[in-house]
């Protein structure tokens, strides 16, 4: 039975205001979370982004549900920090963390200063986080020395059961190479045909019977326009495809290069409708494709209303 999520995105909402949101989202009805992971947002009007670890602590204490995370170890995050952090996490959360790994995007990157490798590096040195944080999941004392150094490494806090590794990836060819490695995936919403070859690509090269999730962007207001104005707003810096995406580094250049940007396009990414019967279709269509877990993500930075008339009226209908 596919589970409906919320998504906490930390580089539109203060962490105080997405806190509360967490609450009411699982007062209306949702079922999990899962927090994006961002050093920076990707325009000035977006205009948020805190610290997805320590919100962590305190969202899954204030809450019962299950959360995931983005997350992309080997350079802004070492990996021994990133599995110590779930570690900790799945500790006094037993079963309610999940870590979805990446590869990464240079707007939270270039922060340290190195140079940004290419997509192949990148998958590379990934991979060797992945079986770095695995190994110390599991108690191991961890020495590495490749893209990525660990020098006697041990996590002598572990939790009973370590938290799933999951993979993110949009493309098909990334898809399959998480499918080697990874215990499930979350991908976001694209048009129905490239969803399946991305599925497709997961279950052929390993994943196969490993769960699957997607983060589905909407938007969502009393009426059309105001649906549409908010996507715009908030979301027409972030349909560009990849590599673009991925080789930005500054809000100021993401903002350059949404100058062009209609608010007609942004529906290409975002789901946009003043209609919760609309959203229940599109949902629905995600539940068909055979997805197990549906994470929405309304664009806009108030997230009351959504919430409100979602649990009223979507939930319900799914």
């Amino acid at each position: 039975m596919t589970v409906i999520g919320i998504h906490a995105s930390h580089e539109q909402i203060a962490p105080s205001a997405l806190l509360t949101a967490m609450r009411e989202a699982e007062a209306a009805g949702f079922q999990r979370a899962w927090s994006s992971d961002h050093f920076s947002p990707w325009s000035e009007r977006q205009g948020e982004s805190g610290f997805a670890w320590s919100w962590l602590g305190a969202a899954m204490e204030a809450t019962s549900m299950p959360y995931g995370i983005v997350n992309a170890p080997g350079r802004r995050y070492h990996p021994a920090i990133v599995a110590q952090a779930a570690a900790t996490l799945a500790e006094m959360f037993p079963g309610r963390l999940s870590v979805a790994l990446g590869t990464g995007e240079f707007s939270n990157e270039h922060i340290t200063g190195e140079p940004w490798p290419g997509k192949q590096a990148r998958n590379a040195r990934l991979r060797e986080c992945v079986d770095v944080i695995r190994a110390l999941l599991a108690g191991d004392v961890v020495d590495h020395h490749g893209l990525v150094t660990v020098d006697r490494a041990r996590l002598w806090t572990l939790p009973g059961e370590p938290p799933p590794l999951l993979a993110t990836a949009v493309s098909v060819e990334t898809a399959g190479f998480a499918g080697e490695w990874a215990d499930g995936l979350i991908t976001i919403n694209q048009p129905r045909q490239r969803l399946e070859r991305v599925l497709a690509a997961f279950r052929e090269r390993g994943g196969d019977g490993k769960p699957v999730a997607v983060q589905v962007h909407l938007s969502w207001a009393e009426n059309e326009n105001d649906a549409l104005s908010i996507a715009f707003d908030q979301w027409r810096t972030n349909v560009f495809a990849p590599p673009l995406c991925w080789d930005l580094a500054t809000v100021e250049q993401f903002d350059i290069a949404a100058t062009h940007v209609r608010p007609e396009d942004v529906r290409e990414s975002v789901l946009v409708s003043s209609d919760p019967a609309r959203h229940v279709a599109w949902i629905e269509e995600m539940v068909a494709i055979g997805f197990d877990a549906v994470y929405l993500h309304h664009v806009g930075q108030e997230q009351r209303r959504f919430i409100d008339v979602f649990g009223e009226h979507v939930l319900p209908a799914l």
